[in-house]
C-alpha cells in the first residue's frame, strides 16, 4: 500500500508522466491511494475573488468565506480533476472529499508544528480517520483521490486541513508501506539553502530532534513524515514533485529523503 501526497505539477501533468508511473505501479499488484492539495489553484480563485491570503508558519489562514473557496477548488475542481485524467489512461479513480465521506475528522488547530500558539480560523488537526470509504474503493479496484477537507468533531462543519498532514493521518491509518509527499525540492536539507545538504536517510528520532529547525512549508511536511509512523505507516519518501521521474523512482523505492522507523 502506497500513499501519494500530489504536488501542483502532478495535477497538471501536461505530459503524462505521474499519471503513467501510476498506472504502471498499479499494473504490479500495487495498491495506491492518492491525497491531493492545490494550492496554486486555491490562490487563483482567492486572488480572483479579491481576496487576500495570510500564511503562518505554512499553514494558510481559513476565514469563513476562505474555506467556502477553499473547499469548492479542493472537493469539486482539483479532486475530480485529478480523477478525470486518471480514467483518461485506464486508471479506474474515484475522487472523494474528506468531508462529505467522513473519511476525515478533525479539530481546529490552535498550535504550529512548534508549539507556538496561533488562530488559524478554520485550519484542523485531524483527530481520527475513518477509513471506511476509502478501504471500499480500494476493494472495488478503484484508487480514492481524496480532498484534505475534514468534518468537525460535531459532524456539522468542514475544516481545512493541510494535505500533507491529512496524507500521513491517512497513510497511518491504513498502514501504508510508504508515504510518498511531493513537494519542489529534491527531499529534506539539513542546511537549506545549501544543495549539499539534502538527506539522504534519516530516522524517525534523528529527524524528530532537528523537527523545530525548519519553516515555512517544509515544516509541516517533516511534521508529516513523523505522523505517518507515528500512526503506523513503515516509512516516508520526501521527493522532488516538479518531476516525473522522480515520483517514478520513488515508486520503486528510490531517491528523494527516507524517513525510517
Amino acid at each position: 500500500m502506497i500513499v501519494v501526497k500530489f504536488g501542483g505539477h502532478a495535477m497538471t501533468d501536461e505530459h503524462g508522466g505521474f499519471a503513467a508511473a501510476i498506472a504502471s505501479a498499479l499494473s504490479k499488484g500495487v495498491q495506491m491511494v492518492i491525497v491531493h492539495g492545490g494550492g496554486p489553484q486555491i490562490n487563483a480563485a482567492l486572488e480572483a475573488a479579491g481576496i487576500e491570503s495570510e500564511f503562518i508558519g505554512g499553514f494558510r489562514v481559513t476565514t469563513p468565506e476562505i474555506f467556502e473557496i477553499v473547499e469548492e477548488v479542493l472537493a469539486h475542481e482539483v479532486g475530480p480533476a485529478i480523477a478525470n485524467s486518471l480514467l483518461k489512461i485506464g486508471v479506474n479513480a474515484v475522487a472523494i472529499s474528506g468531508r462529505t465521506s467522513e473519511s476525515l475528522i478533525a479539530e481546529p488547530q490552535r498550535v504550529l508544528v512548534d508549539g507556538t500558539a496561533a488562530d488559524l480560523g478554520l485550519v484542523g488537526v485531524i483527530t481520527a480517520v475513518n477509513p471506511q470509504a476509502i478501504r471500499n474503493a480500494l476493494k472495488g479496484g478503484q484508487v480514492p483521490v481524496i480532498s484534505p477537507i475534514a468534518i468537525d468533531e460535531d459532524f456539522r462543519g468542514g475544516l481545512n486541513v493541510n494535505a500533507d498532514l491529512a496524507a500521513a493521518a491517512i497513510a497511518g491509518a491504513l498502514d501504508a508501506t510508504v508515504l510518498v509527499i511531493m513537494t519542489d525540492v529534491a527531499g529534506i536539507y539539513s542546511n537549506w539553502p545549501d544543495k549539499g545538504s539534502l538527506i539522504k536517510e534519516i530516522t524517525f528520532d534523528d529527524l524528530s530532534k532537528i523537527r523545530n529547525s525548519f519553516s515555512d512549508g517544509m515544516a509541516p511536511k517533516v511534521q508529516a513524515c513523523l505522523d505517518a509512523i507515528t500512526g503506523g505507516a513503515q516509512a516516508v519518501r520526501i521527493i522532488d514533485g516538479t518531476d516525473s521521474k522522480s515520483f517514478e523512482l520513488a515508486l520503486n523505492n528510490l531517491g528523494g529523503t527516507l524517513v525510517t522507523k
